[in-house]
């Protein structure tokens, strides 16, 4: 089993979302919270499950989707790194990743 870490980033990023989802729908917000938290405990016991990124394929990210978030992670050794959530339709930006898996 491996052992689930959220970086700060990844934390503040989703706050960040479900904050702005709240605004207009509490209710929406609230399951969003819960359906992205349920997502990312599974990969503990299944860490890659998680496909990789269209737009990084040869790279060690991975990402699960859980609409309208992409939660991107890393995993190294016996931990599953979550470096990075974004609304589905942004563009992803390569240095955002590689930028928090450094700072993990």
């Amino acid at each position: 089993m491996a052992r689930l870490s959220w970086t700060e980033p990844a934390l503040a990023d989703f706050e960040a979302i479900a904050d702005y989802i709240a605004l207009d729908n509490p209710v929406a917000a609230c399951r969003l919270v819960e359906r992205v938290f349920e997502s990312a405990e599974r990969l503990e016991h299944f860490p890659a499950s998680g496909k990789r990124p269209p737009e990084l394929p040869r790279s060690p990210y991975r990402e699960i989707v859980v609409t309208p978030c992409r939660v991107f992670y890393r995993v190294e050794g016996g931990k599953v790194y979550l470096l990075h959530v974004m609304r589905a339709e942004r563009l992803l930006r390569r240095f955002l990743i590689e930028q928090r898996n450094r700072t993990r």
